[in-house]
């Protein structure tokens, strides 16, 4: 008989991720309400994605940073905090110079991290309510 292994998700990170999800949806309502250029929803879908990544990377970073000593770990933390910067800073020059998705609407989505965060209340109570997290 084969066991299925369960997959523990983060609670916060997965109410976290829902919000960013929650707050593209009504982004991508909104442009579409004002505008049909596709480059605008690439752009906004593209922040969203660099915003759900950035946000796995922070928890991951932070939970490997728990197991080690004080100076390691603020270096460890330093260090990714600049690798996911510079990422970011990456994408949107490479979107400016592309022109193959608006940038502006790309730092929209991603700013859906900082809106998500402030929602956590709201999207615990879906997440406990609907997927039982």
């Amino acid at each position: 008989m084969e066991k299925r292994r369960k997959i523990k998700i983060d609670a916060t990170l997965f109410d976290l991720c829902l919000g960013i999800f929650l707050y593209g949806i009504i982004c991508q309502i909104i442009v579409l309400f004002f505008s049909r250029k596709p480059e605008y929803s690439i752009g906004l879908w593209i922040g969203d994605i660099l915003a759900i990544a950035g946000s796995v990377h922070m928890w991951w970073t932070i939970n490997r940073s728990l197991d080690m000593a004080s100076k390691d770990a603020s270096k460890t933390v330093g260090t990714q905090y600049l690798l996911r910067y510079f990422l970011l800073v990456v994408v949107m020059a490479l979107l400016a110079v592309s022109g193959f998705a608006n940038p502006l609407l790309a730092f929209l989505g991603y700013m859906g991290m900082k809106v998500s965060a402030y929602m956590q209340p709201f999207t615990r109570k879906i997440s406990s309510r609907f997927f039982k997290i």
